[in-house]
């Protein structure tokens, strides 16, 4: 189907003020050709001989790059003296042995009370040697993956330590729920808000559903609280595709072309409705500024807050755009034709143009790191450096289809496929599988916020998983 009938129907859209039945049935056509052609597991094609191997469930040892000797020549060589508040038996140990009791205690606790004990542990414990030590006990594996990076080693050892926690061992510390009873179509887009109180969830079925998590628990109480926009219509004209908050201003992307506002602080209320002229299938909600990638390969960004939203429109690909991310700085866009495009937001100049074998269809960056699933289930790495993005990893974490979701932090990674899985990863290289968690369906998309999962569903639900202390 042509890429400029989605033009024809987003102007008649605007010319008549709604989507008649034969334009809505267009739409649907149109989607699920895509959805064929993109997400069918069956079609994911054969990996080159350039892919790399499955990954071993064994982790292999490295060597130690950082010990406590270096700690003791700092602490020879600073104005600290290990006498104040502390007996000097606990001090006169050898660094080895304090670090060795200090690795009993939780992290949080480590980096929260001990520096208030005294000034020697107060220099210990923001010393970066003093977190490599720990993060190399806990993981023997090569971490981080880029060395190059400032590097936030007490929130990655406590994001570690939790996350292991929380999904290591035959009894994971989590509650499981699946929100079943809100959707009549596949959920394709998953957002968590407000703390992970909330719960977003899209669907074919046209509909935004807002889910209150702190029910979960309490009986009685129905955890689904409404459908946004008018009852009788629903939410969208066309499929849900995705989803982005900001604040407390939430915006959904549809099929029908449109991208719409809601103020979660008003119980959901409409805000406004910015319309394209093709399919949205991706969203990036920054402060102020709103990026769009449609399916007629145009990526655009807007300000919500003014008359005429569209700050700039930059057709980057000659085909669909599949996903986006972007920061103060970059808008990185992906694509069925198998391109990355950085564009350069204050200069709206494209930066790079990189190009692969396969395409890209989620992504999650950071402080200048991007980690990408394609359609091989692989995950790519890309460093930042400069004003250029540079493909330094590909690893095969099990995946056997697209890899629709992908979620990274300094200590965790989450990917989700159209193989039915979620997998649940800790960042080293190569990643390591902490567990697997089979679905009865496809999983389109995930959430991490705080101590909660939120994934998709292709069986027209919602799942959840929930740590507990």
């Amino acid at each position: 189907m042509a890429s400029g009938s989605g033009e024809f129907w987003c102007d008649q859209f605007q010319a008549e003020g709604k989507l008649d039945l034969e334009t809505e049935e267009e739409l649907e056509l149109q989607a699920q050709e895509y959805v064929d052609r993109i997400r069918n597991p069956d079609l994911c094609g054969p990996r080159p001989p350039s892919c790399p191997p499955e990954l071993s469930a064994e982790c292999q040892p490295r060597s130690s790059r950082s010990s406590a000797s270096e700690l003791s020549v700092k602490l020879r060589s600073s104005q600290v003296l290990p006498t104040d508040n502390v007996q000097s038996s606990l001090l006169s140990l050898p660094w080895e042995i304090i670090l060795e009791i200090f690795s009993y205690l939780d992290a949080r606790f480590v980096l929260g009370v001990l520096p208030l004990v005294c000034r020697t542990f107060q220099y210990v414990l923001t010393d970066e040697v003093t977190w490599r030590i720990r993060a190399q006990k806990i993981l023997g594996l090569s971490y981080p993956i880029l060395e190059g990076k400032e590097f936030d080693w007490p929130t990655a050892c406590i994001e570690l330590e939790e996350h292991l926690s929380h999904w290591s061992g035959t009894n994971p510390k989590m509650e499981h729920f699946t929100l079943n009873d809100g959707h009549f179509a596949s959920v394709d887009c998953v957002l968590l808000i407000q703390n992970a109180s909330l719960c977003i969830s899209g669907s074919r079925d046209r509909n935004v559903n807002i889910w209150d998590l702190r029910r979960l628990s309490q009986d009685d109480e129905k955890v689904l609280v409404k459908t946004l926009g008018r009852e009788q219509q629903g939410t969208h004209r066309g499929w849900v595709w995705a989803l982005a908050a900001q604040d407390n201003m939430l915006c959904s992307g549809s099929w029908d072309s449109s991208v719409k506002l809601w103020d979660m602080a008003s119980d959901g209320a409409a805000v406004r409705d910015m319309s394209g002229k093709a399919a949205v299938l991706c969203l990036v909600y920054l402060p102020n500024v709103l990026v769009a990638g449609s399916y007629d390969k145009l990526v655009t960004v807007y300000d919500p807050r003014v008359d005429n939203p569209v700050v700039a429109r930059w057709k980057l690909h000659s085909s669909a755009v599949l996903s986006l991310a972007a920061d103060d700085r970059f808008v990185l866009s992906s694509s069925e034709d198998r391109t990355l495009v950085v564009v350069d937001r204050r200069t709206n100049h494209v930066l790079q143009r990189l190009q692969f074998d396969s395409y890209l269809l989620s992504m999650s960056y950071e402080r200048g790191e991007l980690w990408a699933g394609d359609r091989w289930g692989l995950v790519h790495i890309f460093d930042q450096q400069d004003g250029k993005f540079q493909h330094v990893k590909c690893f095969n974490v099990g995946h056997r289809s697209q890899l629709t979701g992908i979620r990274h932090s300094v200590g965790t990674l989450y990917t989700c496929s159209m193989d039915k899985t979620l997998k649940v990863h800790v960042p080293t290289a190569p990643p390591h599988t902490i567990c697997t968690l089979p679905h009865n369906d496809v999983v389109n998309g995930i959430s991490v916020e705080k101590d909660v999962l939120a994934a998709a569903s292709g069986s027209m639900c919602v799942e959840i998983w929930r740590m507990t202390k």
